[in-house]
């Protein structure tokens, strides 16, 4: 009897990349499934990102993640973006469709659902949120649809930064408003979630934490943290020092991977599988 030795393909672009571990937690997902699938982590520069584009559909690719830097550069690659993306205006997952090329964004649900499970809701919640990347626009986005009363968003760069708050306004109606990051924040006391969404701390700048006043964190917030390795982030620790609950960026990370799988397969994820992947990756169990 004939067998087909070619496996369907998808993976992650990126710049650092080398880090990731979706790779891990996918692959044991296709085996859990039984399904013959590759995932391959792509280190990708900026300036080829084109020609990368271009090989997802030369290889026939089921799909790509894309981060750093290429979630919101990728936009002129696509062909569609689903209406959450559009919003957004940034992409983490590509879906090939018979050649056509629509862009998703898992991160915001996917941050959601990791709230979710630590007993968390968004809804009537003071969020404040650090960064205004693809990361940022998804979480924040997202929190606002699921009913945010207020969203903060802090970032260096003032464009990009009063440009977030004007579309989550604009586009979802709930509260935002910009707050300039040119020195160490100060958390308003009215905060209830505090979101770090840059990559600082991320491995392997793991000795460097966002640049806040720690003292101005309470016990009754809770504060999350998007970077996944590694998980107990330095920002993480400093919160949790003031009594502060905390959120690692592996449950978002499991979530994401979750919904991707199933937006390229077309089967529902083993979450629990992929979830107990990522923690003895990095020695949690």
């Amino acid at each position: 009897m004939a067998k087909n030795y070619r496996a369907e393909l998808v993976g992650v672009f990126g710049n650092p990349v080398d880090e990731n571990p979706t790779g891990v937690m996918e692959e044991a997902a296709f085996a859990a499934k039984g399904l013959n699938y590759r995932y391959l982590t792509i280190k990708v520069l900026e300036k080829d990102l084109a020609p990368a584009m271009q090989a997802v559909r030369i290889f026939g690719m089921r799909g790509i993640n894309l981060t750093i830097p290429h979630k919101v550069s990728v936009l002129p690659y696509l062909d569609e973006l689903t209406e959450a993306a559009e919003i957004i205006g940034a992409v983490n997952t590509v879906i090939n469709e018979k050649n056509r090329l629509i862009g998703e964004n898992t991160d915001g649900k996917g941050f959601l659902a990791a709230l979710g499970d630590e007993g968390v809701p968004v809804r009537n919640k003071k969020i404040l949120i650090l960064g205004a990347g693809g990361a940022a626009r998804a979480i924040a986005v997202e929190c606002a649809l699921a009913g945010a009363d207020r969203i903060t968003i802090v970032n260096r760069n003032t464009g990009r930064g009063k440009e977030l708050a004007e579309l989550i306004k604009n586009r979802t109606g709930a509260q935002s408003h910009y707050l300039r990051w040119n020195h160490p924040v100060t958390i308003p006391p009215e905060t209830e979630i505090l979101i770090n969404a840059t990559s600082i701390g991320l491995f392997p700048d793991v000795n460097s934490k966002p640049d806040i006043d720690y003292d101005s964190i309470s016990a009754d917030m809770v504060v999350s943290d998007v970077v996944f390795n590694d998980p107990h982030t330095l920002f993480l620790q400093e919160a949790e020092k003031r009594g502060a609950g905390s959120v690692n960026g592996l449950g978002m990370l499991a979530h994401q991977g979750a919904l991707n799988f199933k937006l390229w397969t077309g089967t529902e994820a083993p979450l629990t599988v992929m979830e107990s992947v990522l923690k003895k990756e990095f020695g949690l169990i």
